[in-house]
């Protein structure tokens, strides 16, 4: 697993540091809005200037004192108040480098001078970054944010990039040598996907043992897809959690629609997807719409039914359930279904040793000779259909990589491989050989008899 420095972009909210972040990271990540409290759980991504690379932090808003908002908070945002305090507390005491976000237009506020009182509390090396400043007139109001006696002070625009270059010098300059590591990550990364209120944030408090997310029974509450490290039985594992994904009808226009967007992209870099449907709820048309997306990526699929404690149940209770997800998702028939509670920690000792089979399946590469030996007994066993008097022919196999494994079979007409008969070549291979969990792709391409001594 990479060891990197952890950089923590911390302030009052509505300062911008969630923008910043996004110029750091060279991309857009982290929500932002101008309704203050938009940043909830932290947000992790990894960075690298001048050849030294960090992992930066976003995080929500640190409110100490109320009515000092230009712009009074939602009610929404205020209920996540503690929580975002906590939060925001836990990167700092994590981050090997702190930045605190200040608005440069408005001037050190009474908020800006308790954040202060909290970093130096820390005893970590504190960077401060004066934003909003977008003209060089501005930036001589930068000074004034001395008197936080924290470090120095550099006035930036994080939405047009004017002073980053600088800020971000003085980042790499500040970061202890003892935090720098440049071991690649090659940790197993798992996404936990699913409908709003599905208890993904509960699930992954479960597995690592500690407050790291947000957990509310508020439905939406997780914004960011945010990423925790987790060593288990010596495997390192990354765990995404994400936002609750709804219908595309049902999405909110705004902060919603970028959460779900993120959730998607994050589930583009896993390793692994468990998917968490509500057992108390059964399936519904948005589990299959989720499934769907799995469906077209390349990650393996676990199936977690959630809040399995919830349900009554008899000797037979389970076998029906595991029916009627069987039956929704009858496109990832490869995907196991474990039934689970992440409230008591029913099975989710599990979830981990399951994953790592599914990743060890991904990766798996079958011998080219066991391959067509398979191939050869499934076609005499079953002939492919022909038209007009034409067989079609299997001439050759191979796995052509892995994660997801695919493999490519030379075919004299490969466009009359009815998909029916894929299927059947698919099952005939995941029954030889163990691909739980995992997709797996089918080629098939043109060759002549001539071109194999046919």
């Amino acid at each position: 697993m990479s060891q990197k420095a952890l950089v923590a972009l911390v302030g009052r909210p509505n300062v911008g540091k969630s923008t910043l972040f996004n110029r750091i990271v060279g991309r857009r990540m982290a929500v932002v809005s101008d309704v203050a409290g938009t940043t909830r759980d932290r947000l992790y991504a990894e960075s690298e200037w001048g050849g030294a690379a960090f992992a930066l932090v976003d995080t929500g808003g640190i409110e100490l004192t109320s009515g000092w908002h230009t712009e009074p908070l939602s009610e929404d945002s205020a209920r996540f108040l503690p929580m975002i305090r906590q939060q925001a507390s836990v990167a700092i005491q994590d981050a090997d480098v702190v930045v605190q976000v200040v608005d440069g237009r408005v001037g050190v506020t009474a908020a800006d001078r308790e954040v202060a009182d909290i970093l130096r509390q820390s005893e970590k090396p504190v960077l401060i970054a004066a934003n909003k400043l977008e003209s060089s007139k501005m930036r001589d109001g930068a000074y004034e944010f001395y008197e936080l006696a924290l470090g120095s002070v550099f006035p930036v625009s994080a939405l047009h990039g004017s002073g980053s270059g600088d800020l971000l010098d003085a980042i790499v300059d500040a970061i202890p040598a003892t935090a720098v590591s440049d071991d690649e990550d090659e940790s197993i990364k798992i996404a936990i996907l699913g409908r709003p209120n599905a208890g993904k944030s509960t699930l992954l408090n479960k597995l690592i043992g500690e407050e790291r997310a947000i957990v509310s029974p508020i439905p939406g509450t997780t914004r960011d897809a945010t990423d925790t490290k987790l060593k288990y039985h010596g495997q390192e594992f990354t765990l995404i959690d994400t936002a609750g994904i709804r219908r595309r009808g049902k999405i909110d226009p705004g902060v919603e629609k970028y959460s779900v967007l993120r959730a998607i992209k994050a589930l583009s870099r896993a390793d692994v997807a468990l998917l968490l449907v509500d057992a108390t709820e059964g399936m519904t048309a948005q589990d299959a719409h989720i499934a769907g997306m799995l469906g077209n990526e390349s990650a393996g699929v676990v199936v977690l039914v959630n809040k399995w404690d919830d349900v009554e149940k008899d000797t037979h209770t389970m076998h029906q359930h595991e029916a009627e997800v069987r039956n929704a998702l009858n496109f990832l028939p490869f995907a196991p279904v474990l039934f689970i509670s992440a409230k008591t920690g029913q099975r989710v000792g599990k979830i981990l040793p399951l994953a790592l089979t599914v990743n060890e399946a991904r990766h798996q590469r079958i011998p080219t000779s066991a391959l067509n030996k398979l191939m050869r007994d499934a076609t005499t066993t079953h002939p492919p259909p022909g038209k007009s008097g034409v067989r079609v022919k299997f001439f050759y196999a191979t796995q052509a990589s892995v994660a997801p494994p695919a493999f490519i079979f030379f075919v004299n007409k490969p466009a009359w491989v009815h998909f029916s008969y894929q299927r059947y070549l698919e099952n005939r291979i995941r029954e030889a050989f163990d691909f739980t969990g995992t997709p797996i792709k089918l080629i098939f391409r043109p060759r002549s008899e001539d071109r194999f001594g046919k």
